[in-house]
């Protein structure tokens, strides 16, 4: 088994407000976790801990839980995270607010059998079959929104964890219903991979190729390498002109060969 992650803040001078983690329990198989804190417009969120806070509370519940309760399905290793987390802060902060601290999820586990998978938001999950064929599982949600909605605060905020627009992890356990989820047999299963949206941007923003051209990258270079391709095509003076307005953003990624 070969795990390899890599995690790069967008500015220096901000905190990462990324999380990824791998875990072998003692009981074999595997766990992968990785969240996209969602950076809020300026303004008041309700919430005094920040972005990085939550992202490491629930990542960590989450890395925890998945590894020791295989009893528990994945979309109720979401709730009970996102509950636990909640509850860690409900005595101090407006949880109700719409900008509450909030995070998109991949989480992977799996053993000799089965590789389940969840999905929330706009990360991606990359599953590579042992002919080498590659199925990207993603929750295209916000990918639905018209640009120009997105660029209006007020029009986000109305569409955020609310029905008929998108969702994201943050202070309602119910939001785990939400998550595209599923399991594979472990032996259709070669390597995996998963991306938050500031590296997955080398196929889908900059289209340098396409998601099995993305995990070569990785088998190749390790999450470092896709991570350094990104902030290059960033930097570039050829930077295309389709590319997000955030010129560089938080970037993670983990690689497995199981």
């Amino acid at each position: 088994m070969r795990i390899d992650l890599a995690s790069a803040p967008g500015h220096q001078e901000r905190p990462n407000e990324d999380w990824v983690s791998a875990a072998i329990p003692a009981s074999g198989g595997g766990v992968l976790v990785l969240l996209d804190g969602v950076t809020p417009p300026r303004g008041d969120d309700g919430c005094v801990h920040g972005v990085p806070w939550f992202a490491a509370r629930l990542g960590g519940r989450l890395t925890e839980l998945s590894g020791s309760r295989r009893d528990m399905p994945l979309d109720q290793v979401l709730a009970e995270s996102v509950r636990a987390t909640a509850d860690a802060h409900r005595d101090t902060c407006d949880l109700s607010h719409v900008r509450t601290p909030q995070a998109t999820v991949v989480v992977v586990r799996w053993d000799a059998e089965y590789v389940e998978h969840l999905v929330l938001s706009d990360s991606v999950l990359l599953l590579q079959a042992p002919d080498g064929e590659v199925t990207a599982v993603l929750d295209d949600r916000l990918d639905r929104i018209p640009p120009e909605v997105l660029r209006s605060v007020a029009a986000t905020d109305a569409l955020r964890n609310a029905e008929g627009g998108f969702f994201t992890a943050a202070a309602d356990p119910a939001v785990a219903a939400r998550a595209v989820t599923g399991r594979t047999p472990r032996g259709r299963v070669r390597a995996l991979a998963a991306l938050t949206d500031g590296a997955s941007r080398w196929t889908d923003t900059f289209g340098q190729g396409d998601w099995a051209d993305c995990l070569a990258v990785l088998r190749k270079e390790g999450a470092q390498g896709l991570i350094g391709r990104v902030r290059a095509i960033e930097s570039g003076a050829t930077r295309p002109s389709t590319a997000r307005s955030k010129r560089h953003d938080d970037a993670s990624a983990v690689y497995a060969e199981l």
